[in-house]
């Protein structure tokens, strides 16, 4: 959610990924209409933030302003103090029910992107007396008062902490675990329509085999996106850890994403054994949740590293850059464009190798010069012809690859800006400038290269990896070692353990683990599915992949 300077709402349509969860659904508008909202008004979504098929932000009239009513508070399982939060808006009016520790959450999220002294102080904390009747009232004052600046502030308001902090799907969970409220918790501003679906023939063995959530241990949350969250979560029969992606059907089905899903259920399967992608070891379905149980891997993303470090060491990024180029590479082979390459969907396994993850935006079924034409990405990374909505090929994944190469070099993207007008019209118009860094030669060639504006000229355009591979840049990479994983990186990053945590924003990993995804009533094995995701189970006679633990 974004509110602008005269009271407009912003929504924003995003898919599954991680820390990129909007508020809730509410105008929807074309392609057109949302860059010329972007051009006119200098509004930018917020960097991850992804627009997707026509679908991004649009200003209505001007509305009322968002207020949020903290209610009587109420207690948990006799020890847990909840309070119910009325958020009003346009007339419409929905609840979410927040802990103590949900406003900490927020207030941190929030100090590591603003001054300490712009974010509104919370309520002291306190050991004891902390249930008696004075208390709560005096602090449910504190959280008042607290909203009431945070929303006073326009810069804090547009905030995407925020606009999670008051989005209902959190309230729905805990409503769907038994928590009592006066008036169930509704999505006012989500979307109804429904579009036809083809029947579609799924890749994937059919084994009779049953997988449910209750063999797993569900121990930390470790990511969100639009539809659920991504849990660590150990199998009980074998001791293996996972990280198991699971996702509420509700929301898939009132955004018409089903086909989306499933498609990236038939990725997952089609790169099974790619040394660099993450890997698929079972799927499987409740009546309400997807679970897609897949490598744990807690090295931390490559955007948590670059917030660590700032920019990254030439070698250190040629590093990452060629194993990157590898993945693209391979997928590509396979008629796959990934479509959102991002730091975001970089990890780093334990050992220091990079692994790409979150396959929702990849297009299938892309063969020799194919195109196609669906508006998605990331606004940082979109190459010239996705924003001129022109037809666009393989090599707006070179481009995308730049623009991560270029911002581990320098600290940030290229063609950056703040601002929505210029950040399109640098993309469009404007040349490549470095920083003043102590950029090579190669590096800045390659640069130019993938950032060529024209993809006919891009790097990559004529011999796709193989030109890539072929560059100065890479002259001492030694190809054949790189892809066997046996060439060393040059960070390991600070792992204590299997299941350490460090590497994971504490942002996810201080929140609860909702009992709802342990619940397998209506949990279905293959060929028992509803009719939205039949064929999405998935379980392998035995585990496919050797390098998880």
């Amino acid at each position: 959610m974004m509110l602008g300077a005269s009271e407009h709402l912003y929504t924003l349509t995003i898919c599954e990924t991680p820390r990129r969860d909007p508020l809730q659904r509410n105008f929807f508008t074309t392609i057109e209409d949302c860059l010329n909202q972007a051009l006119t008004t200098g509004m930018v979504p917020l960097r991850g933030d992804i627009i997707e098929d026509g679908v991004m932000y649009k200003s209505p009239q001007e509305v009322q302003r968002l207020r949020c009513t903290i209610e009587a508070p109420y207690l948990v399982e006799n020890r847990i103090i909840m309070y119910r939060i009325a958020v009003e808006y346009h007339g419409q009016t929905w609840y979410v029910h927040r802990r103590f520790q949900d406003f900490m959450v927020l207030s941190d999220s929030l100090k590591k992107y603003f001054p300490k002294e712009v974010v509104p102080k919370l309520p002291s904390k306190t050991l004891f007396n902390n249930r008696s009747e004075e208390f709560v009232s005096k602090r449910s004052k504190g959280l008042q008062l607290f909203l009431n600046v945070l929303l006073e502030s326009e810069l804090l308001r547009n905030d995407r902490h925020v606009a999670v902090f008051l989005q209902t799907e959190l309230a729905e969970e805990k409503l769907m675990e038994g928590i009592e409220s006066s008036r169930k918790a509704t999505n006012s501003f989500t979307s109804s329509e429904e579009d036809g679906q083809k029947e579609v023939d799924y890749l994937g063995k059919t084994e009779k085999h049953h997988v449910k959530p209750k063999d797993f241990d569900f121990m930390k949350i470790i990511g969100h996106g639009s539809y659920g969250k991504v849990i660590l979560a150990k199998h009980l029969e074998t001791g293996r850890h996972y990280a198991v992606k699971v996702l509420n059907k509700k929301h898939i089905m009132k955004r018409n994403e089903s086909r989306h899903i499933m498609q990236e259920r038939d990725i997952l399967i089609k790169v099974l054994h790619h040394p660099f992608l993450v890997g698929l070891h079972y799927s499987f379905q409740t009546s309400n949740k997807l679970y897609f149980v897949l490598d744990f891997v807690n090295g931390g993303e490559l955007f948590f590293h670059l917030q660590q470090n700032k920019r990254f060491s030439e070698k250190r990024s040629k590093f990452y850059a060629a194993e990157i180029t590898c993945a693209l590479d391979y997928l590509h082979s396979q008629g796959i464009i990934y479509r959102d390459l991002k730091p975001e969907n970089i990890l780093l396994d334990n050992t220091g190798h990079i692994v790409l993850t979150d396959f929702g935006l990849c297009k299938d079924g892309i063969k020799g010069s194919d195109t196609t034409s669906t508006f998605c990405g990331t606004p940082e990374y979109l190459a010239p012809e996705v924003i001129r909505k022109e037809d666009y090929d393989k090599t707006v994944d070179w481009w995308c690859l730049g623009s991560v190469l270029f911002e581990m070099l320098s600290g940030l993207p290229a063609f950056y800006s703040h601002n929505s007008k210029q950040l399109y019209d640098n993309i469009l118009h404007q040349p490549l400038t470095f920083p003043q860094t102590n950029m090579s030669s190669s590096a800045r060639n390659i640069l130019t290269g993938l950032l060529q504006k024209d993809k006919a000229k891009r790097l990559g355009a004529n011999g796709d990896g193989a030109e890539i591979k072929g560059h100065p840049f890479f002259h001492d990479i030694n190809w054949n070692e790189l892809e066997k994983r046996r060439v060393k990186p040059p960070f390991v990053p600070t792992v204590n353990g299997k299941i350490d945590l460090n590497n994971i924003d504490p942002e996810f990993t201080r929140e609860p683990v909702p009992q709802s995804v342990y619940r397998s009533v209506g949990s279905t094995s293959v060929g028992m599915e509803n009719n939205a995701f039949k064929g999405f189970s998935y379980a392998p006679s035995s585990s496919m992949r050797s390098d998880v633990y």
